[in-house]
């Protein structure tokens, strides 16, 4: 019942999507790169910023959200209605990485957040000392989770390296779960 009201509710192909991960991951940065903006200069979010992004003929928008651990009591309020999850990993920040897993973990059990795809970037990928996708899939334990469909996209928000392949994903995961046509 939930697939089709969802199907029925996004016809319009625009969709709800949740950036989210722990400070300097690289979030705003994916963002504006993803829209060809200045990436000189980001600071931290305080809050949160909304991008929109025409890609295949569907509406992305995509809710960058702070990461600073003060603010992550405050990612419940932009659960509503979200389509897919972006988790972004910073792959070069090996000692977080369960803290990161402890954050994943903890929306993944939250009821507004069930049916929404989830999108691992791992992002910083370019860099030498980054760490493996077996390794982020072992450190966040990906295999163990069946309540949504996932995937894990290697990136750098700084070059662009593979930001398509990841909204690509996004859009054909939407394609086959949310989309009448």
């Amino acid at each position: 019942m939930l697939a089709i009201l969802r199907k029925a509710r996004l016809k319009d192909k625009e969709m709800r999507v949740l950036m989210l991960g722990l400070d300097s991951a690289g979030k705003t940065t994916i963002c504006k790169k993803m829209l060809n903006e200045d990436i000189t200069g980001i600071s931290p979010t305080l809050g949160f910023n909304i991008k929109t992004i025409e890609y295949e003929g569907y509406k992305l928008n995509i809710w960058d959200v702070g990461g600073q651990k003060t603010l992550r009591t405050y990612w419940r309020n932009y659960f509503e209605k979200t389509d897919t999850l972006i988790w972004v990993v910073d792959a070069t920040d090996k000692d977080r990485l369960d803290d990161c897993r402890t954050e994943l973990k903890g929306l993944l059990q939250e009821e507004r957040l069930m049916g929404a795809s989830l999108l691992i970037f791992k992002n910083k990928s370019d860099i030498e000392s980054a760490m493996s996708d077996d390794e982020v899939r072992e450190g966040l334990q990906l295999d163990f989770i069946k309540t949504h469909h996932w995937t894990i996209v290697a990136c750098s928000a700084i070059t662009g390296m593979n930001l398509q392949e990841g909204l690509a994903w996004v859009v054909a995961d939407a394609k086959e779960r949310l989309f009448l046509y």
